[in-house]
């Protein structure tokens, strides 16, 4: 052992974090009751503190994946991460670093988790839990939804499920079943709202974002990466389009910062705009404000349509 660093000597370190716990994380009392540790040297040392009582090396990514195999180590053997920390675990866009790890916990059970942990209490049937490859216990893809959808806002959850019907995790009919056997179950309202916005052809979170807002906005629905065909010739494929106003908006994510793509993105809407196509451009910072770009875009909706 290393006294100045905390860390354990030469190449046995990463050894060392694998046997404590799920890749790298541990529980620090543990390492400390099995002499791994000291806790001067778990205080002082180079590892990262996840969550109260959870720490580790800090050369894996302080994502929320991390948090989640942080929470997995404390959970009951009765619990499973669940709603957007299952989606994560899945596949899908997860939270923040800094967001709280949900975990589904029977009622029964009277855990209440560590900060940073939403604990979620609710009937949790065997049926409703898989053991990932990872060693991550969580729920299956249809309770995932339906906890998603009851969970989270209507905009947060849309952009969930929509990747993970565009990923293959769910289908339309999964959903659509899982709406008439949760007829009268908790959350059911708001699951049913979230689950007629979801459409798999929306391939980011904003996207789905921006068609729920102008759903609730009372506008008609874009279609979602649309094809811009114009007297034969392919034009762009584009991120939401309303063909009979010939209106686009486009979402302008990091990578279009990158100075090739920047040219690349203005030579495409420039033959979109010579073509008779009206643009919206949209960066995170117009995402702040939700009712201002449905203001946007109605207001453009209303004056193509007029014009036509």
């Amino acid at each position: 052992m290393d006294e100045r660093s905390g860390r354990p000597d030469g190449d046995h370190a990463p050894v060392f974090l694998r046997s404590l716990g799920l890749h790298g994380v541990f529980i620090g009392s543990h390492a400390i009751a099995e002499g791994a540790l000291t806790t001067r040297q778990l205080r002082e040392g180079p590892y990262v503190r996840v969550l109260r009582g959870v720490y580790a090396d800090p050369s894996i990514p302080r994502d929320h994946l991390l948090r989640c195999r942080a929470a997995a180590l404390l959970m009951p053997e009765t619990a499973a991460l669940g709603a957007r920390s299952a989606a994560a675990v899945l596949g899908a866009p997860a939270p923040n670093y800094g967001d709280p790890v949900t975990v589904v916990v029977p009622a029964s059970e009277q855990w209440r988790g560590p900060a940073g942990v939403r604990v979620h209490r609710a009937s949790l049937p065997r049926g409703d839990v898989r053991e990932g490859e990872d060693g991550l216990r969580h729920t299956t893809p249809p309770r995932t939804a339906w906890d998603v959808g009851a969970l989270e806002r209507t905009a947060t959850a849309v952009g969930v499920l929509d990747a993970m019907v565009r990923d293959g995790r769910l289908d339309t009919v999964q959903l659509s079943q899982l709406l008439r056997e949760g007829a009268g179950r908790w959350g059911a309202r708001r699951v049913r709202q979230a689950f007629e916005l979801v459409d798999g052809r929306s391939e980011s979170p904003p996207e789905s974002w921006v068609r729920v807002a102008c759903a609730l906005g009372g506008l008609p629905a874009p279609v979602p990466q649309y094809e811009v065909v114009q007297d034969g010739q392919w034009l762009a494929r584009v991120d939401l389009a309303w063909p009979e106003a010939r209106l686009i908006v486009e979402y302008e994510g990091e990578y279009h910062f990158d100075g090739l793509q920047i040219a690349r993105d203005d030579v495409r809407l420039r033959r979109l705009v010579a073509a008779g196509w009206r643009v919206i451009r949209l960066s995170a910072a117009d995402l702040r404000d939700m009712d201002a770009v449905v203001r946007r875009i109605e207001t453009e909706l209303t004056s193509a349509l007029s014009a036509g």
